[in-house]
């Protein structure tokens, strides 16, 4: 088995938002150094980051504007 003297994606201890993404950015440009310029630039990784970044402010979004208890539930208790 050939294994490529390329630098391996390491797994580590997130703990907050901007560390995650950090860590994918660093990460897609590890796993993808095809896609990385000789000037560090990638509009690939940049792409599938923003593309990211869309999905988790959808779900944040959505999240926060669910009820916790079912509104209906209340107006009828509220009305017995």
């Amino acid at each position: 088995m050939n294994i490529p003297d390329q630098p391996i994606a390491m797994s580590h201890e997130v703990h907050t938002y901007i560390e995650r993404r950090q860590q994918i950015h660093d990460d897609l440009r590890i796993q993808h150094p095809e896609w990385v310029e000789p000037d560090g630039k990638s509009s690939m990784c940049d792409s599938y980051e923003a593309r990211l970044v869309e999905l988790l402010d959808g779900l944040t979004r959505r999240e926060s504007t669910q009820c916790i208890v079912d509104p209906h539930r209340l107006l009828k208790k509220a009305a017995n």
